[in-house]
């Protein structure tokens, strides 16, 4: 049985990752600072900080696939992005494969064109996070060739704001930004969930980012 972790399993992206990898029958193991408040029966649930070396470890002990959902805000910010490349090191010295959840501003919104977070309609206040997961994705493609990896970034709306439902599909896209015949990049939390509890069951992104959405 595939064994994953997911760092930040409390969160919105990260509690929706918990929830399907344990529909789909692998062993997990939810990571965050503080206690989950809706648990799902069958995983296990601890506490610890991406930023701390000792919780990597943990994290890593016994782990086939890590995942982090762990944005970088509050007293994270600027933090986050340090702490993956650590993890990488280590997850790659372990020979255990790393997943990532990025954000929609580093994708690009047309084949050749600018990033979403250039856009004019994307939100100011939103640009370092979507610039910090930015630098995480450059330095994932920049590590040696012995660390399996993927970072998959959700359509542009995503997110507890948006939370959508359950429709038990997605579509699957590279580094460019996917709409659907109305123009809207959207996918609930329940599915970018199962996007990435698939991706972990099946890999089919192996040092590569790819994108979920409707």
């Amino acid at each position: 049985m595939t064994q994953v972790t997911v760092i930040g399993g409390s969160g919105y992206a990260g509690s929706h990752i918990v929830e399907a990898a344990a529909v789909q029958g692998l062993d997990v193991t939810s990571m965050s600072r503080g206690e989950s408040a809706q648990q799902v029966p069958g995983v296990n649930y601890v506490q610890g900080s991406i930023t701390e070396a000792a919780d990597r470890a943990r994290a890593l002990a016994g782990a086939d696939v890590v995942v982090v959902a762990v944005s970088p805000r509050g007293d994270l910010v600027g933090r986050v992005r340090p702490a993956i490349a650590e993890l990488a090191t280590e997850a790659a010295a372990a020979g255990v494969r790393l997943g990532v959840v990025g954000g929609a501003g580093s994708l690009l919104q047309s084949e050749g064109g600018d990033l979403v977070m250039n856009g004019p309609d994307f939100a100011d206040a939103v640009k370092p996070e979507a610039s910090e997961m930015g630098g995480v994705l450059d330095d994932l493609r920049a590590t040696p060739e012995t660390l399996d990896w993927f970072l998959i970034s959700p359509a542009a709306t995503f997110g507890a704001w948006a939370a959508g439902e359950h429709r038990g599909e997605y579509r699957v896209g590279g580094d460019v930004l996917l709409t659907d015949a109305e123009g809207k990049s959207e996918i609930s939390g329940a599915d970018f969930g199962v996007a990435v509890a698939d991706e972990i069951a099946k890999p089919q992104h192996r040092r590569a980012r790819f994108t979920v959405a409707y």
